[in-house]
């Protein structure tokens, strides 16, 4: 069984590219995959592996400095879901493009799955989606706000754009494992929207926590490796991944004429020339004639964590 970890925390590191080497070492001598992204704010990553190899890199993760308390998020799968480990090296650990935001300085408040219902439900809660618009169609809070972000750069310019709509309003924001929210909450905040929430471990924790019967949750969660979606208590979901543009594709995305398995989905099939599509199905190929030696292929690896 493979255990996969979903971790991030804002520390102050003062050399990020020695904390990036030394990560980078204990992930290869533990034989982990995945991605691990390093900053001078902290560290951002999902990676897998046995237990006692992600044991060892959390444990390496929670020796440094303003990363003891780490609490990532769990789940397993039958077959390894990433096939490289990447550990890089970032100016954010999620690009927000925003200079000075620094949530150990000043950030909402965090509400835990067992109380976010009661949040949400209160009709005087704008609750807001804070993850990029191909996440939130895969599923989503009920009644919550989709700012249709093509990453969470555009998020800064939405809140601009809707000032008026946000200010004196109580504030509920959420993503897939909380980074996001945590840095939005800590964005409004220093824009003067003072009432600011935000879900406690994300998405994940929640569809962990909450029974299917009392969630509000409507939809899958997009994650970010092989799996690509999970449901309540972290099931696998129903979507695959187009491997011409990278997004997810549903059922329905599936059976359209448009959708070629390993080269073209409904989304990208008219973007792209008869070259490239041919070239997507020779990697298609490859891929497949790489599994049946039981080997992986990189050409198939799942793209980069959220931005």
């Amino acid at each position: 069984m493979i255990r996969i970890a979903a971790l991030y925390r804002f520390a102050r590191f003062d050399d990020p590219g020695a904390v990036r080497e030394h990560l980078e070492a204990v992930a290869q001598a533990a034989g982990i995959r995945g991605t691990l992204l390093i900053a001078g704010e902290g560290v951002n990553g999902t990676i897998a592996g046995g237990p006692d190899a992600i044991d060892a890199v959390l444990a390496a993760i929670r020796a440094l400095p303003g990363c003891t308390d780490l609490k990532p998020k769990f789940a397993e799968a039958d077959a390894m879901p990433f096939h490289r480990l990447k550990v890089r090296l970032k100016a954010e650990i999620v690009t927000m493009g925003v200079p000075d935001i620094d949530p150990l300085d000043d950030v909402g408040t965090y509400v835990a799955p067992a109380d976010w219902n009661a949040l949400v439900d209160d009709p005087d809660t704008v609750v807001i989606d804070t993850r990029n618009a191909y996440e939130v169609a895969v599923g989503s809070f009920a009644g919550a706000v989709d700012p249709s972000t093509g990453s969470f750069r555009d998020f800064p310019a939405w809140v601009e754009a809707h000032r008026d709509d946000l200010t004196g309003k109580r504030v509920a924001m959420f993503c897939t494992g909380g980074i996001r929210c945590e840095k939005a909450t800590a964005y409004l905040k220093r824009e003067g929207v003072g009432d600011v929430f935000h879900l406690d471990g994300g998405i994940l924790r929640y569809l962990e926590e909450v029974p299917a019967a009392d969630s509000r949750w409507q939809g899958e969660c997009f994650v970010f490796d092989e799996r690509v979606a999970v449901g309540h208590g972290l099931t696998p979901g129903t979507h695959g991944l187009c491997r011409g543009c990278r997004m997810p594709v549903s059922e329905a995305d599936r059976a359209s004429r448009l959708y070629e398995e390993g080269v073209a989905c409904p989304r990208c099939h008219e973007t792209r020339t008869d070259e490239q599509r041919a070239g997507y199905a020779e990697r298609h190929r490859q891929v497949e004639l790489a599994a049946t030696r039981g080997e992986a292929h990189v050409g198939a690896d799942f793209p980069n964590l959220p931005n």
